[in-house]
């Protein structure tokens, strides 16, 4: 068993009256991280799936006796994938509101569903947690502190999912991730959201992850696809919160030529980029290495702040005459940390601009080598 950074969190934050809702990826581990929970729990749980009909229909039912009754006996009620059930908010808050002394745990892997479905009914009743691919720290609680160096080839070609973890063979796992890119990235999203243009949604994931660690041009995109700048916006938006790709913004306190209207991409899994473009081939000869060793050092800072509740907002930054930096984070009290991406461990100094502008904000070089300072 892959051990997983919030499971400790789990009865630290459970509360009653309150629902615990896991969002995250299919099959990045949801279901297992909350039911290896429930094993160990002295408490006892109902679990329930949204897809299933008896479920739904208790659910969609909208009956506080019939809800009584189902949940008599148990001190907690798990259920996965939420985002199948109608109105899953008001079943949720229904059950809060029938059962106060009950514990609620629910999974989605649509956020942007779950905002339809869950939004105004659980204002103030839910804690959203989300839940990543296997990280740096847990590879390293997994096989050993030195096992994230010496698996980091692995990681920027096929990625983190747990299941690709435990392949031994690279021909199965690229076959299982061509797979979830076609049943999970694509159909998914497709039947989900009810979008009829399958092959515009692939055909413009493709360009985006061609263009990981670029500045996106909606227009571009647009332009590419034939198709208008508002289509582009909302699939990137679906895309982002089916957990396939995240965005950060430019950042500027003070330069008027800092860039800051402009948006990059990167995907929350290299192994999922790779392959959405069909690329598998080893490092030493790709032309992409640089932008996966960003793609993937961003990605695993993103997880590092989200799992230990460091309070930073993330950017990058480039000035008009092409100074840049890949990441900035500045935390609640104002302070600046930059972070430059780079495979190989070179000589490095931040950008004249950013010297002067922000002095005392250091920037860092992260490379292959020393990585897990900052990512573990």
């Amino acid at each position: 068993m892959i051990p997983r950074l919030l499971s400790h969190r789990i009865p630290e934050e459970l509360q009653t009256g309150r629902v615990w809702l896991l969002l995250g990826a299919r099959r990045v581990g949801k279901t297992v991280l909350v039911q290896e929970f429930i094993k160990s729990s002295p408490l006892k749980w109902l679990e329930g799936h949204g897809e299933d009909a008896t479920v739904a229909d208790l659910l969609e039912s909208r009956s506080a006796e019939r809800i009584r009754l189902a949940l008599n006996g148990y001190d907690g009620f798990f259920l996965d994938e939420a985002q199948s059930i109608p109105k899953a908010g008001q079943a949720l808050k229904l059950i809060v509101d029938t059962l106060p002394q009950l514990k609620v745990i629910a999974t989605g892997s649509s956020a942007f569903r779950l905002d339809q479905l869950m939004g105004q009914p659980l204002t103030g009743r839910r804690k959203i947690v989300h839940l990543h691919p296997i990280n740096s720290a847990e590879i390293a609680q997994w096989k050993g502190p030195l096992a994230p160096n010496g698996l980091v080839e692995d990681l920027l070609l096929y990625g983190s999912y747990p299941e690709v973890m435990t392949i031994s063979s690279p021909a199965e796992r690229r076959d299982y991730l061509r797979q979830l890119v076609e049943d999970y990235l694509f159909q998914d999203i497709l039947a989900f959201e009810q979008l009829r243009n399958a092959r515009k949604l692939r055909d413009l994931t493709v360009l985006v992850a061609h263009q990981i660690g670029s500045e996106i041009s909606l227009n571009e995109l647009a332009n590419a696809q034939q198709i208008n700048k508002a289509t582009v916006e909302r699939y990137l938006d679906l895309l982002e919160k089916n957990f396939v790709l995240f965005r950060i913004g430019g950042f500027s306190r003070n330069l008027r030529k800092e860039v800051t209207k402009s948006m990059k991409y990167y995907f929350v899994d290299c192994g999922i980029r790779n392959a959405v473009i069909n690329q598998f081939a080893p490092l030493r000869l790709r032309p992409d290495l640089g932008a996966l060793w960003e793609n993937f050092v961003i990605n695993e800072r993103r997880r590092k702040i989200d799992y230990t509740g460091m309070e930073r907002t993330a950017y990058f930054w480039r000035t008009y005459d092409q100074q840049e930096i890949d990441r900035i984070e500045v935390d609640v009290d104002g302070k600046i940390e930059g972070f430059e991406c780079k495979w190989k461990e070179k000589p490095y100094k931040p950008p004249v601009a950013w010297s002067k502008a922000y002095p005392k904000a250091p920037v860092n070089l992260v490379h292959s080598k020393n990585f897990m300072s900052y990512l573990g």
